[in-house]
C-alpha cells in the first residue's frame, strides 16, 4: 500500500472513532496519526514534538505496527501512552501509566513558578529552595530545575509508580543532582527542621476531582489513567487541596509563595480558603485563555 493511501485510511478511522479531549488541544487527528507513524518507525516523541514533520514511507513490518498502534488508539488508549512521550513547557517527557499525563493546562502554574522564582533572583543568600508536592511525572519539578539550574528541587508523590517515573525523568534530562524525590503523603517526607521556614516557592498539582466526576469521566481518562491523580477527596474533590493549604505555611520562608493548580469553577473559593486561613499575606491568580482561573499563588 502507498504512504498517502495508508495515510489516508489511518486517519479516516481516527476522525470518525476519536474524540479530541479538550486538555489535550496539541493531540489533533492529525497529529495523532503523524506521532503513531513516527513510532512504528521506533521513534518516540510527543505530537506537539512532531508537529510539521513530514512523514516518510514504511517497510511491511512497520506498516503492520502503525495499523495496531492506530487500533489501540482507537480502544482508547491515550496517545502518550502509545508513544511514551508527551510534552510539557517545551521538552519531552516519558509517559507511561503510572502517572497522569502532564497536560497544556498545567502549564499556566509552570510558567508561574518560573516567573517568580526570576522575581526573587538575587534576594536571599542562601540556595533557592522549591518542593513539587504530588509530583506525578516530575514535570514541574523538571520543567522548574530546567528553567532555573540554580535552584535545588525536592519532589514528593503518594504513589510508589509515579515516583519511580518521576525519577526515569530526572535520569532522562540529566538533572539527578539538582531534584530530589520521594515517596509520602505531601509533605511527609520533609517534616525536618533543615526546611521548616526554608522554602521559597511550594508548587502543587494537587488532585482536585471529585468522586462522582471521576466516575463519569470520559474511557480514555477513567480507564487508563491512575484514579489516585484525580481524587481530591471530600464532596467538592478538595481535601487535599485544603491540608496543601493548611500545612504549607509552616515550610515556606517569609516572603515565600505556595503555587498550586485548581480545576474550572474553582477560582473563587480557593482564594477565599487562602484569604481565610490566615496564613498568608497576598494571594494572586493566574487565568487561562477564557479568563478562568487554573493557578493561584499564595505569599506568606
Amino acid at each position: 500500500m502507498t504512504k498517502r493511501k495508508l495515510y489516508a485510511q489511518l486517519l479516516s478511522k481516527l476522525k470518525k472513532n476519536v474524540d479530541l479531549l479538550p486538555d489535550k488541544p496539541e493531540e489533533t487527528h492529525e497529529a495523532t496519526l503523524t506521532a503513531i507513524w513516527f513510532k512504528a518507525q521506533g521513534k518516540s516523541m510527543s505530537a506537539e514534538g512532531l508537529r510539521n514533520q513530514k512523514l516518510s514511507a514504511l517497510n511491511p513490518a512497520q506498516e503492520s505496527l502503525v495499523i495496531k498502534l492506530v487500533e489501540k488508539r482507537l480502544n482508547g488508549v491515550p496517545l502518550s501512552y502509545i508513544t511514551g512521550r508527551q510534552q510539557f513547557m517545551g521538552l519531552e517527557f516519558i509517559t507511561n501509566s503510572k502517572a497522569l499525563i502532564p497536560r497544556k493546562e498545567t502549564e499556566i502554574l509552570g510558567n508561574f513558578a518560573v516567573k517568580y522564582l526570576r522575581k526573587i533572583e538575587g534576594k536571599y543568600s542562601n540556595a533557592t529552595i522549591v518542593f513539587d508536592i504530588c509530583c506525578g511525572a516530575g514535570n514541574l519539578a523538571i520543567a522548574i530545575a530546567k528553567n532555573k539550574p540554580n535552584i535545588q528541587v525536592y519532589a514528593s508523590d503518594l504513589s510508589e509508580e509515579a515516583v519511580s517515573l518521576t525519577k526515569e525523568n530526572i535520569r532522562f534530562h540529566k538533572l539527578e543532582n539538582q531534584i530530589k524525590v520521594f515517596t509520602g503523603d505531601l509533605f511527609e517526607p520533609f517534616e525536618k527542621q533543615e526546611f521548616y521556614n526554608k522554602v521559597d516557592l511550594i508548587v502543587c498539582n494537587p488532585p482536585y476531582i471529585s468522586n462522582v466526576t471521576v466516575s463519569n469521566m470520559v474511557k480514555e481518562i477513567a480507564d487508563y489513567e491512575p484514579e489516585m491523580a484525580f481524587k481530591g477527596g471530600g464532596l467538592l474533590g478538595l481535601d487535599i487541596v485544603k491540608k496543601t493549604i493548611k500545612n504549607a505555611g509552616r515550610f515556606l520562608k517569609n516572603g515565600g509563595m505556595l503555587a498550586f493548580e485548581i480545576g474550572l469553577g474553582q477560582g473563587d473559593y480557593i482564594t477565599n480558603l487562602c484569604n481565610e486561613s490566615g496564613l498568608y499575606k497576598s494571594v494572586v491568580f493566574e487565568t487561562n485563555s477564557d479568563g478562568h482561573i487554573r493557578a493561584i499563588g499564595a505569599s506568606k
